[in-house]
């Protein structure tokens, strides 16, 4: 039995446009998805192809086919709720010094 049908995900593949940056000012890389898949939360996007490097001071720009998996309804909710605790790790913030006193 398929999981993917059992938790109702949905998979398909769409073309997409790569851009790496490895500069000075940035280091950056971004997936923008060809059409009008709608990316929400538990969605995962597999990018195919081989590994890319770009070496300091360039900027890529490449074409590639993804895989996008869409939540399905037991997916988006407990996505929800973990990010609700993973957000409240953000509040443990010290700002007490390291120095003896």
């Amino acid at each position: 039995m398929n999981a993917d049908w059992l938790l109702g995900r949905r998979r398909f593949e769409a073309p997409c446009a790569i851009e790496i940056e490895h500069s000075f000012d940035s280091l950056h890389a971004h997936v923008t998805l060809d059409g009008d898949a709608i990316i929400g939360p538990g969605a995962e996007v597999i990018v195919h192809g081989e590994a890319i490097e770009a070496p300091f001071g360039s900027r890529l720009v490449l074409r590639r086919r993804a895989t996008i998996v869409q939540p399905g309804w037991f997916d988006r909710i407990a996505t929800r709720i973990k990010s609700q605790f993973e957000l409240t790790q953000l509040f443990d913030v010290s700002f007490s010094s390291w120095r003896a006193l």
